[in-house]
């Protein structure tokens, strides 16, 4: 059996697409997450502040909260800060306003 082998194959040039519409609006959505959850905790700490600062500003159950939990509003702040920041440096992250 002989047969005609051709070496010579003419392959396209491929040029893969990597670019997915949808992730644009995951970038979105994560964006207006994180800069709720932002929001949320700059009140909290606010709020914590004022109260420990004046002390007719709010009542003694207010107070003692804040006390209780001014250290976890820091720290949820710094990690929020850190992962938007991370986000931010990954895919160009804007807040969406």
């Amino acid at each position: 059996m002989t047969g005609i082998l051709s070496t010579d194959v003419d392959i396209p040039d491929i040029q893969p697409d990597f670019s997915a519409p949808f992730f644009q609006g995951f970038q979105v959505i994560a964006s207006y997450i994180l800069a709720g959850a932002m929001l949320v905790v700059l009140i909290m700490l606010i709020i914590a502040g004022a109260a420990l600062a004046f002390r007719g500003l709010a009542s003694d159950r207010v107070r003692t909260w804040a006390g209780e939990n001014i250290l976890w509003i820091f720290i949820a702040a710094a990690v929020l800060g850190a992962a938007s920041g991370l986000f931010a440096w990954f895919v160009n992250f804007d807040f969406g306003f």
